[in-house]
């Protein structure tokens, strides 16, 4: 056992010098999947394969949603969203499906851990380890890279190794000799759980290799179920389970003993365990295949995916995947931690959407109907608030044929819609309703603009309008009739007019592509709606009552209560992307709006303004400028409509260098599936998209030395910053393609079919 301790630990050391040796080629060694998993981040370190279906990885407590005792949500939940904690020392098991910083979450489901001696079938604590199946560790005898995860399990001397395909986990364990060998499946364990999460849970003991199943849950996702398949690669000599949950009625099976040895388990909350010979051998292999479909479906995605028992060659295969698409941009950077930044970027950005079909291309609807993804591939979890902004228009750019499949799947959603409309944030067969806004027609809109959607764009279009016209959702019906929401009616009143306007401009942009001018009017008008909600007499974006009056009680530095989401009206005000000139005449005019952005980043916030935010915290806030949450990710920008690019430029690179680093901190809130890092890609590349659907990148004062862009057909781009340095952060001029630009702006049709783009720092 000291040798494998041994080989860790230098496997640890070698790993952080391979950043520094590695050739450009093997853009994996540029990955940190520990950025981000301490505090805010959420995210995970486990291994999973580009927007793979099992994103596999260790979850290290069972933090319960809800606080019993106090009869209150349990504040403590929320920093396990991804179910990793980086500050904790105990792992509790491997489970199979996870979010990458989301402010809320599901999942975690179907959890493996091997053990040895004493069966226990609780996870036990955190302050009492020994009393559960839980085991304690090191992060000197942990490693992650991009499709690979291990880790020594203390309390058993068992080195767990975790990798994975799309639609399969694969499991290596390599036990102490002469050691009894257990794996738990356990049932019960779940993100954000609480007692009832678990609607059933089914499991077959098909022969002495193979176990089937599925689990359905009700959390976020309101119906979820998820079929599995288990394959060992020896076979199980005894095998059993535990219920932990009260069955009033248990039938005619009281005939048998169903805790030991019989092939059939059901209940609401159960954990299994299943014990092989240790003198075959001391390694236990299991490959874990899932199916929103069947177990028939789960068995084929294992056949199909992972046909043998070669766990370095499957290793080898997924880290191959994450080269090609980490490849699809190369940049030098002026200091390694900036690369292996940038490059955690892109593979936090590539986690999700994730593919949510078999092999075959069958998956459950959102009508919990078995549907075939045609000539698509079916994509889910979509957080849409988040990810239009800039996660969607960098797929645009490196990952357009994904992109337009994933607008593809948001019409499908739309057409198995009671209500009916497209995704607003979705999961698992289920639309959650979480945040505001329509904004899978922004992400629809941007690729028809792009030319990029494969779908058919009136249908598109009908999804749309349809989607932006149901008067039941979230006080639309008075947005139509009165042109803003009203305070008085709905809560986030101001975010949610602000948001409407800009989704709406969005359907006037694909309604004049498809030719249909009177939806381009009747949105065109709508798009306006932002002004209502503006009172001259404040200055700011303000809640506004029904009857017409503005709110007379208003505190601008506030949110709860004030009209707006995770925001206020210093950030949100500033939402109005689709014309931002209007804006900065409402402003006051371009010396007015240049002051107000100043103050923006300058400005205190007190603590008593964001004391009720678990997602704000004084780590993502510069002022009153919270990057740390994406309503304001847009805002840096804004200096380029006032005039003043070099305060753009000044402010990208300060927020560039402060909230990003290669630490397990190093993300300054949610990563919310990609978002965040989205910006950083962008950002550092030296241009953004403020308004997505426009065609219009905003440009700023770029981080890296050089850039290229894989572009759809096989183009490139290439960015280059000429005397890059630390210190410089201003632009003396721009050319693409050999040409200066007048304005701090590209546009797509200027660089889709590749060109050089070049930035002339001051020296």
């Amino acid at each position: 056992m000291r040798t494998v301790v041994v080989f860790s630990l230098l496997l640890i050391l070698f790993s952080s010098n391979l950043f520094a040796q590695t050739s450009d080629a093997d853009y994996c060694r540029y990955v940190n999947p520990f950025i981000g998993t301490e505090r805010m981040g959420h995210t995970f370190p486990g291994a999973s394969v580009p927007f793979g279906m099992v994103q596999l990885s260790p979850d290290t407590d069972t933090i319960g949603y809800w606080d019993a005792e106090n009869n209150r949500y349990n504040k403590k939940v929320y920093e396990y969203c991804a179910g990793y904690q980086y500050e904790d020392n105990t792992i509790v098991g491997f489970s199979h499906t996870h979010f990458s910083g989301t402010g809320h979450s599901d999942l975690g489901d179907f959890l493996i851990m091997p053990n040895t001696g004493e069966l226990k079938l609780t996870p036990g604590t955190e302050e009492n380890p020994d009393s559960g199946f839980r085991s304690r560790f090191s992060h000197e005898q942990e490693s992650a890279a991009p499709a690979y995860y291990s880790v020594e399990l203390q309390d058993y001397n068992i080195t767990a190794e975790l990798t994975a395909t799309e639609r399969v986990g694969f499991h290596k364990y390599t036990f102490p000799e002469k050691e009894n060998q257990r794996i738990i499946l356990d049932l019960v364990h779940g993100i954000y759980s609480y007692e009832g999460k678990n609607v059933w849970t089914f499991v077959r003991v098909e022969n002495d290799t193979l176990v089937t199943g599925y689990r359905q849950t009700h959390g976020w996702a309101r119906t979820k179920t998820v079929c599995f398949a288990m394959a060992f690669n020896k076979p199980i000599k005894n095998y059993g389970h535990k219920k932990f949950s009260e069955e009033i009625y248990n039938g005619f099976y009281r005939k048998f003993n169903q805790e030991e040895n019989f092939p059939e388990m059901a209940g609401h909350d159960l954990r299994a365990y299943f014990e092989f010979d240790e003198k075959e051998s001391n390694e236990v292999q299991v490959k874990f295949a899932l199916s929103s479909v069947s177990t028939e479906g789960a068995i084929l995605n294992l056949q199909t995916e992972t046909p043998n028992w070669d766990f370095d060659q499957v290793r080898k295969e997924g880290r191959e995947k994450w080269n090609r698409e980490l490849s699809k941009i190369h940049v030098e950077t002026m200091t390694e931690d900036q690369k292996i930044v940038f490059y955690t970027a892109m593979y936090h950005s590539f986690l999700a959407p994730i593919e949510y079909m078999d092999v075959d291309g069958k998956y459950r609807g959102l009508d919990q109907n078995i549907h075939t993804a045609d000539g698509f591939t079916n994509y889910t979890i979509f957080s849409l608030w988040d990810t239009y902004r800039a996660l969607h228009p960098l797929f645009n750019l490196v990952q357009p044929e994904r992109n337009s499949d994933m607008a593809q799947s948001m019409v499908a959603h739309f057409s198995q819609s009671v209500h009916p409309m497209l995704p607003v944030w979705s999961h698992y067969s289920n639309e959650n309703w979480c945040m505001i806004g329509y904004h899978s027609v922004p992400v629809i809109a941007d690729l028809i603009m792009k030319d990029l959607y494969k779908g058919d764009i009136d249908e598109a279009l009908h999804a749309c309008a349809t989607t932006a016209k149901y008067a039941k959702y979230d006080g639309l019906g008075d947005y139509m009739e009165l042109g803003y929401v009203p305070a008085d009616r709905q809560g986030s009143a101001v975010s949610k007019t602000l948001e409407y306007a800009y989704d709406d401009w969005t359907i006037m942009q694909i309604a004049g592509k498809a030719g249909n001018n009177k939806l381009r009017q009747e949105f065109a008008f709508r798009a306006e709606n932002y002004k209502n909600t503006f009172n001259p007499k404040s200055g700011y974006m303000h809640p506004r009552n029904a009857n017409g009056d503005f709110r007379e009680v208003f505190d601008p530095l506030d949110t709860h209560g004030q009209g707006f989401i995770e925001g206020n009206a210093w950030n949100y005000g500033l939402y109005v992307p689709h014309n931002v000139d209007a804006l900065v005449e409402m402003k006051g005019g371009t010396k007015a709006f240049a002051s107000m952005l100043d103050t923006l980043f300058t400005m205190h916030l007190d603590d008593a303004h964001i004391a009720q935010h678990e997602d704000i915290t004084r780590d993502g806030i510069i002022g009153l400028y919270v990057h740390g949450n994406e309503p304001g990710h847009h805002i840096p920008y804004l200096y380029n409509a006032a005039g003043k690019p070099e305060k753009t430029q000044e402010k990208v690179r300060m927020i560039l260098d402060v909230m990003y680093t290669n630490d397990t901190d190093g993300l300054c809130g949610n990563d919310d599936c990609g978002q965040m890092s989205a910006w950083y890609i962008f950002s550092a590349m030296g241009f953004y998209p403020v308004c997505p659907a426009s065609n219009v990148y905003a440009l700023g004062s770029p981080l890296v030395k050089t850039a290229t862009v894989e572009l759809p057909g096989g183009k490139y781009l290439h960015i280059k910053a000429e005397n890059q340095a630390q210190d410089k952060v201003h632009v003396k001029k721009i050319t693409f393609n050999g040409e200066k630009l007048e304005k701090p702006e590209i546009t797509w049709e200027m660089i889709k079919d590749g060109g050089e783009l070049v930035f002339y720092m001051k020296k």
